[in-house]
Order: C-alpha cells, then sequence, then structure tokens
C-alpha cells in the first residue's frame, strides 16, 4: 500500500500536475533559472507543451536558456487575430516618466557592462543611480527628495523584476537581465530621442506668461 508522501509525489508527477506546476508560476511572473532550478529543467523538458498551452489563452512563451529567464507575453495582433482582443491575462501596464527614464538608463548601464570584460551580473549602488538619473532631472538643491524618489522608482522596478535588492544591502541592486528583452535597441533609439529633446527644454529659460 502506497504512503500519503508516495501518494502525493505520484500525483504530483502526472504530466497534467507538472503542466500545471509551470504555467501557474508563469501567468504570476517571470521563472528564473538560477532561483528555481528544479522548475526550469522542468520548463526545458516541456517546453514545447507549455508553448501550446498558453497559445490557447492568446499567449507566447519567451524563454532564453543561456540568459536563464523565461515569461508570458501576450502574442501579437496578426497572431491572435479573429480571437477576442479585448480578453487579456497578460496586462499593458502604463509606465510613468521616472519609471522609464530609469528603466531605459538601467538598460543602457547593462549594454555598456556586456561590452566590457567582467563578471556576468551588474550591480549598482544607490549612489550610481541617483547620479545616472540626476542630469534628466530638473535641478533641485534638496538631495535627500532626490533620494527619496530614485528609492521609490528602484521599488518600482523591483516590483516589475527588472531588478533585485540584494539581501542584507539595501543600498545595492542588481540589474535583472531579463530587461534586455522588454527594451530593445530601437526602443532605446527613440527614448534617446526623446531624452535629448527633454535636455533641450530644460536648458531652455521658461517664458514669462502674457497674462
Amino acid at each position: 500500500m502506497m504512503n500519503h508522501t508516495e501518494i502525493e509525489t505520484g500525483r504530483l508527477s502526472s504530466p497534467a500536475q507538472e503542466l500545471s506546476s509551470l504555467v501557474i508560476p508563469l501567468l504570476k511572473g517571470v521563472i528564473y533559472q538560477e532561483e528555481s532550478p528544479a522548475l526550469w529543467g522542468s520548463l526545458l523538458n516541456l517546453m514545447a507543451a507549455v508553448r501550446d498551452y498558453v497559445a490557447v489563452l492568446g499567449l507566447e512563451l519567451i524563454l532564453d536558456e543561456s540568459e536563464g529567464y523565461a515569461f508570458l507575453r501576450s502574442r501579437s495582433e496578426g497572431e491572435t487575430e479573429g480571437t477576442n482582443s479585448t480578453l487579456r491575462l497578460m496586462a499593458r501596464r502604463q509606465l510613468s516618466y521616472p519609471v522609464s527614464l530609469l528603466l531605459a538608463l538601467l538598460r543602457k548601464k547593462l549594454a555598456e557592462f556586456d561590452a566590457g570584460a567582467g563578471d556576468t551580473r551588474l550591480i549598482l549602488s544607490r549612489d550610481e543611480v541617483v547620479e545616472l538619473i540626476r542630469i534628466f532631472l530638473p535641478p533641485t538643491s534638496n538631495e535627500v527628495k532626490l533620494i527619496d524618489q530614485v528609492d521609490a522608482t528602484l521599488n518600482k522596478i523591483a516590483d516589475l523584476g527588472f531588478i533585485r535588492r540584494l539581501r542584507g544591502e539595501r543600498q545595492m541592486i542588481e540589474v535583472r537581465r531579463i530587461i534586455k528583452a522588454f527594451i530593445d535597441a530601437q526602443w532605446l533609439s527613440d527614448f534617446d530621442q526623446r531624452m535629448a529633446e527633454y535636455r533641450q527644454q530644460l536648458s531652455q529659460p521658461l517664458e514669462k506668461s502674457d497674462e
């Protein structure tokens, strides 16, 4: 007679349960190889089945084996033509200016980091992040307010999964490589152009009102 542990093990190892154990975490967010090696191994083994399953939901599996991450995103409109486009499981988020700005700066920093020889993990201090973003913000003499703003923006980016704070070192962050999947070269190019226009506006004196 099978004991409780054997029954549970047998139940959890069934194909349907193993597929569910992969799809559910993917619907919640990103799966990282370094954080969930067993789950990652199962995902590689059942990749085709997961792709077929989520395709029914209008989603596609994005998996980068070299970088060690996987996530789901909505399929392009061309691929989902004829389906109910108002039914979306993966919500599109409107990012605020500070979040968009800092994401772009972190992505560029990662590109520069990858171009040089060194560690595979980009670790930055909060002070380094402050200096990255300072020149793109209106001048301020309130340093505490600026640091608080950067901290709040970093928290939002951490919630989105693009960075993580290091344990025991809350003022240090790691830029997660999944940011490369969301911010490509064209996005950066467009953003650079917008930033150049914005910086030009900041350098111009404010016009006086006619009133």
